[in-house]
């Protein structure tokens, strides 16, 4: 009886520990994409500001 509890705690871990690893995957994947859209946020002004200047440039 006290083996059975014991290989269930057991399991009951590891399922916890494959959770985790889950999680931190789809954690590091959701910083690699706020990361680009960051970047992609910071070119797209970047690009706004000189297409600005570019036109009142023309004046």
């Amino acid at each position: 009886m006290a083996e059975l509890k014991r290989q269930q705690s057991t399991s009951s871990r590891s399922n916890a520990s494959s959770k985790r690893k889950g999680n931190g995957f789809t954690r590091k994947c959701a910083s690699l994409v706020k990361e680009q859209r960051a970047r992609l946020y910071i070119l797209r002004r970047c690009a706004t500001m000189l297409l600005c200047s570019y036109i009142q440039g023309d004046d």
